[in-house]
């Protein structure tokens, strides 16, 4: 399927052209039919499938037509980057229609914000924390809304923002178009999509299970020796740009400062860093100043970078949806991409969880001086740590940097619609 057979506006569809997108994701040519047609629709697909795009271009569609100057259109979204990203994505598709968004969330300037949308923008991106201080302040006019998108839901509910939605809900028409997107469905979501959505189309791509293009490799490892561990996989083995994900804000930071140490080039994202410094670490990793980022949970969600061939568990997680949503981060788009989890004697609960879903596509490897003698699969069975070297069928690049094996596997038929670059795009 093109997107020319979605109907969609020629002014969009040059948009998506421009982009260089030809081939809608399978979350696309299935939820922007009925969106176009104005059924509420309750999304449920994987991270790194192509959502974003498929509430943002039927949104440009509609609002191509009556009013302008007003906020017709509103996405919630649980995160600064998220927003942000929603934001870069609604500019780069919607660069031809004429329409203005903004992009609201804290931990910058409320002042500029206010000025932005004083410029009579038709698109809100926003966090609901900051989307509460402007509706307190009163610079913000949701009267006109006409379609409302919930972005990862499951994960808003995470963050403990239901109730800041509920009230941002009592500021919006009572008619309106509502969207939610999810990765999960966990009780709370199904009872917050029960109350909002009317007769929605249900679409779910695949199930909540990790993505099958991501290898799971588990690493017994004593606690003591994980970041020996870590630093003797990054010098052995051929990666693109690592994400590392470890539980704590401070050990991310020092983890950070420990492998800067022996030489990589290293970066972190944490809630502690100002927002400027989180963009900047980012923008960092994404054009490949920094081969790795050692990141909180903050980064689970909805960040999309392409270049990511590993993601790495210093410290494991503590559900099989946190899991699944770190390793989201690779794989992405039908790429392949690996996820190595250091595992203790602590870990046995989410190891026990892991079984079902992932069964024998977990490997369980040793490394000589690393391995933790008492962490074992239920079968006892081990295999030999060695450095990885190119499987048949992966494509390695030279570019001066350490060779991603995971560029440019993407399905024949054109460049799927599912991730965007880092780069900031002026709204029209």
């Amino acid at each position: 399927m093109s997107f020319e057979k979605l109907m969609l506006n020629e002014k969009i569809l040059a948009g998506v052209k421009a982009a260089g997108y030809t081939e809608p994701t399978p979350i696309q040519a299935r939820a922007i039919p009925p969106v176009l047609e104005g059924r509420d629709v309750m999304g449920l697909a994987q991270t790194g499938t192509g959502k974003t795009a498929a509430f943002v271009l039927p949104i440009l569609h509609r609002l191509m037509r009556g009013r302008r100057g007003v906020v017709r259109a509103l996405i919630i979204a649980p995160t600064r980057e998220l927003s942000q990203q929603t934001h870069d994505a609604i500019c780069a598709l919607g660069r031809k229609t004429g329409l203005r968004a903004a992009s609201i969330y804290g931990g910058v300037s409320i002042f500029h914000q206010i000025d932005k949308l004083r410029s009579r923008v038709e698109i809100i991106s926003a966090c609901p924390g900051r989307l509460l201080d402007h509706i307190e302040r009163g610079t913000v006019n949701l009267s006109a809304v006409e379609m409302l998108v919930l972005d990862e839901a499951d994960h808003m509910f995470d963050m403990g923002f239901l109730p800041d939605i509920r009230r941002i809900l009592s500021h919006l028409p009572a008619q309106r178009q509502n969207l939610l997107f999810s990765a999960t469905m966990p009780r709370e979501i199904r009872a917050l999509a029960d109350d909002l959505l009317s007769s929605p189309v249900h679409i779910q791509i695949g199930h909540t299970a990790p993505a099958e293009t991501v290898r799971h490799a588990f690493y017994p490892v004593k606690l003591d020796r994980k970041t020996d561990l870590l630093k003797d996989l990054l010098e052995k083995t051929h990666t693109g740009s690592v994400l590392v994900f470890t539980k704590t804000k401070s050990r991310a930071k020092t983890l950070a400062g420990q492998l800067e140490r022996a030489g990589r080039r290293v970066t972190s994202l944490h809630g502690n860093l100002t927002q400027g410094k989180r963009k900047q670490s980012l923008d960092g990793f994404r054009d490949g100043r920094f081969d790795v980022m050692v990141a909180t949970d903050i980064a689970a969600r909805g960040i999309d970078v392409c270049r990511v061939s590993h993601v790495i568990n210093y410290d494991m997680p503590d559900t099989l949806d946190a899991y699944t949503h770190r390793i989201g981060r690779t794989g992405r788009a039908c790429k392949t991409g690996d996820a190595l989890s250091f595992v203790t004697a602590h870990d046995g609960d989410l190891m026990r969880s892991l079984k079902n879903p992932l069964g024998e596509k977990i490997e369980y490897q040793k490394v000589d001086g690393f391995t933790e003698p008492s962490v074992t699969d239920d079968n006892g069975r081990r295999s030999s740590y060695k450095p990885e070297k190119p499987r048949a069928g992966r494509k390695f690049f030279s570019s001066g940097k350490p060779s991603s094996p995971h560029r440019n596997d993407r399905k024949a038929g054109g460049r799927r619609l599912s991730g965007w670059p880092g780069r900031a795009i002026q709204a029209a």
